[in-house]
């Protein structure tokens, strides 16, 4: 059994990682200072409360768990408010990140698992994009990603340390066993928002008609939660070996409509959900598609559950149960 130690474990994909960590055996310790987690959502570990910006608590941290690898969520991750606030989120996620990286040097840890993202490509012409494509984001979100993996780079290269990289595309779907789901406060995410909307007999917003796609509405690659945490416990078995540092999209390679989804999210509540238009958040791109052959050649990981209707399908039941009280 290896003692993992997860930062931002409290948040959406962190605590479903947590629950596959601890399905392989493995003992995954939460390090959050749950600004956007939730403490119900720790379940499969230990919590210790704390803010990777507090670099004498970190510390601490890696001396008290001293753990075999790092699985790295922690980050702010809003894209519209990464553009108006961008000082929030080099600190934040930069800042934050460093200071994690140099608490493992220290403690002589040197594998960790970072969760990057699909905006460090920014905006593109709909092809499905590789790990080759150009990296060009265009917000602040996708920049500060980018800048880790930088980083990530120069302390493997500098401190022997292996990485394994995931730049995610839309992660959507909650637990199949509805322990675990999807909140936010605020909640931006599209899935998620029309199913708080039909639960409450609401309308809901689409942000932007006019983007050059076939119904006028971004394109996204939406990928089950449930399939990405199983990711992460592959990587960290795969650094356990003498694995070489990889990169790896993880997503489907089919990209859904906001109109596609909004359909398939009154299929499966049964509501009505009446959508009214408003104007583009900026830093949106039109299309994000992913090519995730890599990952099935380097890692064997394939998606099992990232059709459209079972992530909704997973969603909309622990909707409809207690959730998480903070």
């Amino acid at each position: 059994m290896a003692v993992i130690l997860v930062t931002g474990g409290a948040g959406y994909i962190g605590a479903h990682t947590c629950k596959a960590l601890a399905a392989a055996g493995h003992r995954p310790v939460v390090y959050d200072n749950l600004r956007t987690g939730w403490r119900d959502a720790v379940k499969y570990g230990p919590l210790i409360e704390g803010d990777l910006l507090d670099r004498a608590n970190l510390a601490a941290a890696f001396d008290e768990v001293r753990p075999a690898a790092v699985i790295h969520f922690a980050a702010l991750s809003i894209v519209g408010e990464s553009v108006t606030e961008p000082e929030l989120y080099w600190r934040n996620n930069v800042v934050g990140t460093l200071n994690l990286l140099t608490a493992m040097h220290h403690a002589k840890v040197r594998r960790i698992v970072f969760s990057s993202t699909a905006a460090v490509y920014g905006e593109n012409q709909g092809a499905a994009m590789s790990e080759d494509a150009p990296t060009r984001p265009n917000n602040t979100y996708g920049a500060t990603k980018l800048a880790i993996e930088a980083m990530l780079a120069d302390f493997a290269v500098a401190h022997a340390m292996r990485y394994v990289v995931f730049r995610y595309f839309n992660v959507a779907g909650a637990d199949p066993e509805a322990e675990l789901g999807e909140a936010h406060v605020p909640e931006t995410h599209l899935i998620p928002r029309l199913l708080q909307a039909a639960a409450r007999g609401e309308a809901v917003r689409i942000f932007g008609d006019d983007y050059i796609t076939a119904d006028g509405t971004c394109i996204r690659d939406y990928v089950h939660v449930h399939d990405i945490a199983t990711a992460h416990s592959i990587a960290c078995e795969l650094l356990s070996t003498a694995g070489e540092s990889l990169t790896l999209n993880l997503g489907t390679g089919h990209g859904q409509s906001v109109r596609q989804v909004l359909d398939c999210v009154r299929e499966v509540t049964g509501a009505e959900l009446p959508a009214q238009v408003e104007a583009r958040r900026e830093g949106d791109a039109p299309v994000l598609v992913c090519d995730a052959s890599r990952a099935a050649e380097a890692v064997g990981w394939r998606p099992t559950r990232s059709d459209l209707r079972t992530i909704v399908g997973d969603a909309w039941t622990w909707h409809r149960g207690p959730g998480f009280e903070a």
